[in-house]
């Protein structure tokens, strides 16, 4: 059966088509400021301050340990890399102490690798953490200076600039990026700085200078951080989910799992949970030091390539207070869907008793994929009870399908590589990990 799953998420891959050309999935990758925030420290921290061997290390690691492959190929340097003041020509310029070869050279090394960089820049007179920010007058030499370093995404913040100058300053520098000649990709924090909902938040406008926009507070190491941002974004999906899709995506914020604040099955919860909202997977971990726990769930192909579906739609959620348990679902390409069935409790597992009838299915015939536990569920019928078991604060994920399209599938022939794709991924993998190909 998961052969059959395999061969249709590996059909509903999406192809590069062009708005400013960038990000038609979520983007995947590595950013530093949830596992190393602001620390300067390499006199007496060497391995975890914010520094080139730092991103070179998470460089080789994206690279060796087979992320790049699985689609994370965006190396995020987040905010504390500068210097505390500009050249003599105006321009920012990394610390010279920490970035000794300049953010050129690690763009080259990022390059040669396959990976895209991205860095942080600020719209105000200093960054959140207190280094040189990016005022109005300043952004067309920003933008350029990040061309000239072939940096390939900006993250812009907002921190210590007001109303009237987020109102300009966002706008212009999409405009000043797309002017360099360079596809620089464009994350947003203006829709933070506003609230996050219209109407102070024009998500129509945002979706034609920007590819994806933080909407609310940042994440913290912890479960209660996570179900707060996941609270006000299924809250508010009536507002969210229309305005997200291919280049321009809502942003939750980084994946934590592989840290300290969760454990297990709230990691399993927040990778489930991001996929369902086709959110950018950016994680932010020491890869150096990921337990394999961790890196199973981050590297679970089945829920990364749901996340990366191409047709885009946010997922939402349909089912809420129900024993503490609520149930989000997200359509997928080829007739398929997502659903996560999540627990409130936390005192011990919850038998969730169902059919897909009760959630809105119609087709005759359905299987589900249990993602994380590598099985198959047949239900021959929408009226088919199926009861799953959910731990405390963790969930179970469905990829979900209608048995007819397999074999549509089969009569067109599927994929030319799939079976050496599969065979090949199946000698590699141990059993936990033969979910649907995503590269």
């Amino acid at each position: 059966m998961l052969w059959k799953v395999i061969l249709l998420l590996m059909l509903a891959l999406p192809t590069l088509a062009l708005d400013n050309g960038l990000m038609r999935t979520p983007p995947m990758g590595w950013m530093s400021w949830g596992r190393f925030r602001c620390n300067t420290d390499c006199r007496n921290d060497p391995k975890n301050c914010i520094s080139e061997a730092l991103f070179v290390d998470m460089a080789d690691r994206l690279v060796e340990d087979g992320w790049l492959k699985l689609g994370y190929k965006y190396l995020i340097i987040d905010d504390c890399w500068s210097f505390m003041s500009r050249d003599n020509k105006g321009r920012l310029m990394p610390d010279p102490i920490r970035f000794p070869n300049g953010i050129h050279k690690l763009a080259h090394y990022a390059h040669d690798r396959k990976l895209k960089l991205g860095i942080h820049a600020n719209m105000g007179k200093q960054t959140c953490a207190g280094y040189p920010g990016t005022m109005l007058d300043q952004i067309e030499t920003d933008a350029q200076t990040f061309a000239d370093w072939e940096v390939d995404m900006l993250k812009f913040d907002g921190c210590y600039s007001n109303v009237n100058e987020q109102q300009k300053g966002f706008p212009l520098m999409s405009k000043a990026l797309n002017a360099t000649g360079r596809p620089i990709a464009y994350s947003c924090s203006w829709p933070m700085y506003r609230g996050g909902l219209p109407p102070s938040v024009n998500y129509s406008f945002l979706g034609e200078i920007c590819n994806l926009w933080r909407n609310y507070d940042d994440i913290e190491d912890s479960w209660e951080s996570v179900m707060r941002i996941v609270d006000w974004f299924f809250q508010n999906q009536a507002d969210l989910q229309s305005v997200s899709g291919p280049g321009h995506w809502n942003d939750p914020d980084m994946l934590i799992i592989g840290n300290f604040g969760l454990n297990m099955e709230q990691s399993q919860a927040q990778m489930a949970l991001w996929a369902i909202m086709a959110a950018p997977l950016i994680m932010s971990n020491d890869l150096r030091t990921l337990t394999g726990e961790a890196r199973s769930i981050l590297q679970n192909k089945a829920v990364i390539a749901i996340n990366q579906d191409p047709l885009g739609i946010q997922g939402r959620r349909i089912l809420q207070d129900e024993g503490h348990i609520e149930v989000f679902w997200r359509p997928l390409s080829k007739s398929a869907s997502a659903l996560v069935f999540l627990s409130r409790r936390t005192d011990m597992p919850y038998r969730y008793h169902s059919t897909l009838s009760l959630l809105n299915y119609t087709s005759s015939s359905y299987t589900a994929y249990d993602v994380f536990k590598d099985e198959t569920v047949s239900l021959p019928s929408v009226n088919t009870h199926f009861t799953i078991t959910i731990n405390p604060s963790g969930v179970v994920m469905w990829y979900v399908y209608p048995d007819k399209s397999f074999e549509q599938t089969k009569e067109t022939g599927g994929h030319p590589n799939f079976q050496r794709k599969y065979a090949h991924a199946s000698q590699q993998r141990p059993k936990h990990n033969l979910a649907p190909i995503l590269l």
